[in-house]
C-alpha cells in the first residue's frame, strides 16, 4: 500500500511535502529508477502502471507514479529526484523470495518533452524505458477531453481546439530551450495532434538510447492480451514470471463520441504519421488495420 492511499485528499499535499522531507534526508542510501514509463499520454500507462507496480520485484516511487524530474524540474537535482525512490537495502528484503529489486517511475511526459530524453540519457544511459502507444486520433480526444475536465482547457469545441494548436505551440519548444526551468502550459496540456506524433518522438528515443534498452507496445495490444504483453515486458526487464490477479483499465473517460468533422481530420493527419511509425517499428501498431 501507498502513502497516498493511507492519507485523506486534503492531506496530500501536506503528506508530500513531509515524504520529501524524509526522503531527501536518506537520499545518499536510495535507488535510481531500473526502467521507466516514458509515456504517452491518455495510452493506458496509468494502467500499465499498476499492473507493473503489482510485480514482486517491482518497486515505485513513494508518492505520485512520476516524477516529473526530466520534464519539470531538472534544477532540482539528481539527489533530488534519488530521494523519490526506495532505499535500496530496505528494497532488496523485500524482494529477497523473488529476485533483485526493480525501481521504476512513470511519467506520460518524458517521450513528448523535447529534452528530457537527453537529460535521461546523461544521468541514467543504462536504464531501460517503456513507451506506450495508442491510436494516435481516439488519444488526441481522449487528451482533450482529459485537459477540459481538468480545467487546463477552456475551449468547449474539440475542432476549434484542434484549430488553436498550432499558435498556441508557437516559440514554446524554443522558450523551454533558452531556459530549463520555464513550464509550458501549451506544450504540456494543449498538444492534442503533437503528442500523437509518435515516430519522431521514439527516433529521439532512439538517438539517445539502443533499441535494445526500449520496449514499445500500444494499448489496443495491451487490453486485448493483457497476460501476453504483461509476459513480454517482463522478460524485457528481466523480472521473474508472474502474472496480476486481474487486468484493469484505469482513467478511461467516457463521454459523447468524437465530432465526425474531427476524427476525418485526424484520420489524414495521422496517415503519413503512422506509415512512418510502422517502418520505424518494423510492425503495424495494433490500431492498423491490415
Amino acid at each position: 500500500m501507498q502513502l497516498r492511499t493511507l492519507v485523506p485528499e486534503p492531506l496530500h499535499e501536506l503528506s508530500r511535502a513531509t515524504y520529501s522531507r524524509v526522503s531527501q534526508a536518506t537520499r545518499s542510501l536510495r535507488a535510481l529508477p531500473d526502467f521507466i514509463v516514458i509515456g504517452g499520454q491518455r495510452c493506458g500507462t496509468t494502467s500499465l502502471f499498476k499492473n507493473i507496480a503489482e510485480h514482486p520485484q517491482v518497486l515505485r516511487p513513494g508518492i505520485e507514479k512520476g516524477v516529473d524530474y526530466y520534464s519539470l524540474y531538472p534544477q532540482r537535482g539528481i539527489d533530488w529526484y534519488r530521494g523519490n525512490f526506495p532505499i535500496r537495502a530496505l528494497a532488496r528484503l523485500r524482494t529477497a523470495r523473488h529476485g533483485e529489486p526493480q525501481v521504476f517511475e512513470a511519467c506520460t511526459y518524458y517521450m513528448f518533452h523535447p529534452f528530457a530524453i537527453e537529460r535521461i540519457a546523461r544521468d541514467l544511459p543504462d536504464v531501460k524505458l517503456v513507451a506506450m502507444l495508442r491510436d494516435p486520433v481516439e488519444r488526441a480526444f481522449s487528451a482533450y477531453k482529459h485537459e477540459f475536465a481538468r480545467g487546463f482547457e477552456t475551449e468547449p469545441d474539440f475542432v476549434r481546439a484542434l484549430d488553436l494548436e498550432d499558435s498556441r505551440l508557437a516559440g514554446e519548444v524554443e522558450r523551454m530551450a533558452a531556459d530549463p526551468t520555464y513550464e509550458s502550459h501549451a506544450h504540456r496540456h494543449h498538444a492534442y495532434r503533437a503528442r500523437g506524433q509518435y515516430a519522431e518522438q521514439l527516433e529521439r528515443v532512439f538517438a539517445h538510447f539502443p533499441r535494445e534498452q526500449v520496449f514499445v507496445c500500444d494499448s489496443e495490444s495491451y487490453f486485448a492480451q493483457p497476460a501476453e504483453q504483461y509476459r513480454e515486458l517482463t522478460r524485457f526487464l528481466g523480472l521473474e514470471d508472474y502474472l496480476p490477479a486481474r487486468f484493469d483499465q484505469f482513467n478511461a473517460r467516457p463521454s459523447k463520441p468524437m465530432p465526425e468533422e474531427a476524427r476525418a481530420r485526424l484520420v489524414e493527419y495521422y496517415a503519413p504519421h503512422d506509415r512512418a511509425l510502422t517502418e520505424l517499428l518494423g510492425r503495424q501498431p495494433g490500431w492498423i488495420s491490415v
